[in-house]
């Protein structure tokens, strides 16, 4: 698969880079100003479709030519969003709660094309079950510092995220940062005539 304008992906996760290089797309970064500002009381699926949008807006406002892609991945546990980790202590906290309980993770994902006028976003939802963690595993996580800059404080591709998830219901992608099939049907659908099977 190819896109035939240029594709740009409005993110510095190194996650999604992966992700869109695997699926062997060129694309180039620019990395969007915007800042993440979770509002209270906002539906989950909602704050992550905002989100990704007001990252794509002022890069596609830059490279109006270009197809912009942007996405933004929370955890939701017992109706609470959980963002990045603050500090380590943070991500202590978050992975206690996380430990043998389920959690949904949600992304958001938005795609520009001002030359055409079309602005589609959409989101994907999937549920991760974590086992037990005694409070040394998750110091020990903690301090290989993967957890710091992850929704949630893990990483399901990480060197010891997988050995605490006992599954996932779902799209494994999108608990990465990137719902790869989301992401193709809704460029089937909406921007067939960028894209080269």
């Amino acid at each position: 698969m190819q896109i035939s304008t240029q594709l740009i992906l409005a993110s510095q996760s190194p996650r999604r880079r992966d992700l869109l290089e695997q699926l062997e797309l060129a694309f180039t970064v620019r990395v969007s100003p915007a800042e993440e500002v979770i509002p209270e009381g906002e539906p989950p699926d909602v704050v992550a479709q905002r989100i990704a949008t007001q990252k794509a807006v002022p890069v596609a406002a830059q490279h109006p030519t270009a197809l912009t892609l942007a996405a933004d991945t929370i955890v939701v546990h017992d109706a609470d969003i959980l963002g990045k980790p603050t500090s380590e202590r943070h991500a202590f906290q978050m992975l206690r709660r996380l430990r043998d309980t389920t959690h949904d993770v949600y992304t958001g994902v938005s795609l520009i094309h001002p030359a055409s006028d079309r602005e589609v976003t959409c989101y994907e939802r999937t549920s991760v079950t974590f086992g037990a963690m005694d409070s040394a595993e998750i110091d020990a996580y903690v301090a290989s510092g993967s957890p710091m800059d992850k929704a949630g404080g893990y990483g399901i591709q990480d060197r010891m995220g997988p050995l605490y998830i006992e599954g996932i219901q779902g799209d494994y992608y999108n608990v990465m940062g990137l719902p790869l099939r989301r992401l193709y049907t809704t460029l089937k659908s909406d921007f067939s005539d960028l894209l080269l099977l």
